[in-house]
């Protein structure tokens, strides 16, 4: 039987992609009692990268905001494979987001809002989260936008 947040997240038409494996000396997840801190997740859909380049140069704010978003889709996926059930999230706790933009480029917090969003839309009050948004010279394979989480979990 699924559970809330599954039957959520279908309601919602949400589907996750698979959990990637790591591409560096990290793992995915690292539980704490009851915090979990998620590796920064970037642009991926099953294996492949989307979302390649820079943040108002190669993409606009309303396309950043969907990058940031497919992050947090990852950040779940992640936390389901670690946690089994997403129903043991009891709040997203803070959430980190890296934006890699031209050097002139000031609405950081709009792309992050994409990932902020998704969380408040499948976890409600408990997806509220404290928060930062900054701009990055560049990000690994070159995504536009990377996205970390901490999590109060069960």
């Amino acid at each position: 039987m699924a559970g809330k947040i599954e039957s959520r997240l279908k309601n919602l038409k949400i589907e996750l992609p698979e959990a990637a494996a790591p591409v560096a000396n990290v793992v995915p997840c690292v539980q704490a009692g009851n915090i979990l801190f998620v590796s920064g997740q970037v642009t991926a859909w099953n294996g492949e990268y989307k979302f390649i380049g820079k943040v108002g140069k190669d993409f606009a704010v309303e396309q950043a905001r969907e990058a940031a978003r497919l992050c947090a889709l990852n950040i779940l996926a992640q936390v389901k494979a670690h946690l089994g059930d997403l129903d043991r999230v009891k709040r997203v706790c803070q959430v980190h987001g890296f934006v890699n933009a031209v050097a002139d480029f000031k609405d950081h917090p709009k792309v992050v809002n994409g990932a902020s969003d998704l969380f408040v839309e499948v976890f409600g009050e408990a997806g509220k989260h404290a928060r930062f948004a900054v701009g990055a010279g560049s990000l690994p394979l070159n995504v536009a936008v990377e996205v970390a989480a901490v999590l109060e979990v069960a």
